[in-house]
């Protein structure tokens, strides 16, 4: 199980995601799961995976090298001129590894599983993210609700939707965003430290912040108690039921 979190404010991108990996109980492992494809200047891009390990890392190879075209040449993600168009560039090396892989998926009966947050922004075009899909569809990130989850991203949700809005300071997103981070490790021991984080902000076409949150980091640890804290404190301050014998 994973979980990534990309949150498009006003400010910029914030992009989190976990490392863990798990092939049953005893094959734990660390794998990186947020990428940069960056040319500081020109553009900066961030791409989360989560899904079968395999099949994210053939299309991070194809995304690196070199996706075939209907020409017969190859387009790397870096190459690309747009967002729309590095967007459907991935939605394309899904396809690809999934043309590749498919006979052997069902020989073994395994599910073709996979999605990726892809957000960035190229020259002067507006920064964008996207949601892409294991069939290599893709949604985009609004105003109104501006961020998208992968994976185990149910225990996460209800804190961004009550503390996330476009207008919010994307300092304030980062940490709302691994406020989510740490409920969904809580409630899921699938989705563990190391954390990956990147943040750019609109225009500058780098990233301002690529950090890996290791165990005994002191912020997140202090933000983890402090939620916990501020959880206690608001259901004490929140009057009891007035519900037949309950009350008093």
């Amino acid at each position: 199980m994973t979980y990534c979190v990309g949150l498009l404010v006003e400010g910029g991108l914030v992009m989190i995601a976990d490392t863990r990996t798990n092939a049953g109980l005893d094959d734990i492992s660390t794998y990186r799961k947020l990428h940069h494809f960056n040319v500081p200047g020109e553009r900066v891009m961030m791409l989360a995976s989560a899904g079968n390990l395999s099949v994210t890392q053939s299309v991070l190879s194809l995304l690196a090298e070199g996706v075939e075209d209907d020409e017969g040449g190859r387009l790397r993600l870096v190459e690309t001129e747009t967002m729309f168009q590095a967007a459907q560039l991935v939605g394309r090396a899904i396809r690809r590894v999934r043309s590749i892989e498919r006979q052997g998926f069902e020989a073994a009966n395994l599910r073709f599983e996979v999605s990726f947050l892809f957000g960035g922004q190229i020259g002067s075009d507006p920064m964008r993210l996207f949601l892409i899909y294991s069939a290599g569809n893709f949604i985009e990130c609004s105003g109104d609700a501006p961020f998208l989850q992968i994976g185990e991203h149910k225990y996460g949700k209800p804190i961004l939707d009550r503390a996330v809005r476009f207008d919010t300071d994307i300092s304030d997103a980062l940490k709302v965003g691994l406020i989510s981070m740490d409920s969904t490790m809580r409630s899921n021991l699938g989705v563990g430290l190391p954390i990956d984080i990147a943040v750019a902000r609109r225009g500058a076409l780098d990233l301002d912040v690529s950090r890996r949150i290791e165990v005994g980091d002191i912020y997140f640890h202090d933000l983890r108690e402090r939620w916990s804290a501020a959880l206690r404190a608001a259901h004490k301050a929140i009057p009891r039921p007035p519900y037949g014998g309950l009350k008093g």
